[in-house]
């Protein structure tokens, strides 16, 4: 089993989660029949946490603790879920506009335009009047 994010390997077995974010073992285990938090289960079917179930784990006891209720919660989290997916897209389309992104030189400009041109037969109708297109292409 091969993680690029290290933080989404899941270590922790419920008695070590229970400690680090000071939540009883029943509890973690409510907040995963309700869906705010989803365990990988070991070949023994027993939960693993990884740091990013910690960290949810952490926060939904932060929101308890301020009083917000379960539908609140699960409406918090998902709003975080979502501006993180919208961050990523962001940064993701970010990079590819760089990776694209390229001044062209005339001389490479009038190339792609040509080779545009005669992939697209354009060049080659009666109708256009070669003349007036040589001046662009020497």
């Amino acid at each position: 089993m091969e993680y690029k994010d290290r933080k989404a390997m899941p270590l922790f077995p419920i008695s070590i989660v229970s400690e680090l974010t000071e939540l009883s073992a029943r509890q973690i285990r409510y907040y995963e029949e309700k869906n705010l938090v989803a365990p990988l289960r070991s070949e023994g079917n027993r939960r693993l946490f990884s740091f990013y179930d910690v960290d949810r784990l952490i926060e939904i006891k932060r929101l308890i603790d301020e009083g917000v209720n379960l539908a609140g919660i699960k409406q918090v989290l998902k709003l975080r879920e979502n501006q993180v997916q919208e961050n990523e897209a962001k940064k993701q389309s970010e990079e590819e506009s760089k990776h694209y992104k390229k001044d062209l030189t005339d001389k490479e400009l009038h190339q792609l335009l040509r080779r545009e041109l005669l992939e697209s037969g354009y060049l080659n109708k009666p109708s256009i009047n070669q003349g007036d297109l040589s001046r662009f292409y020497h």
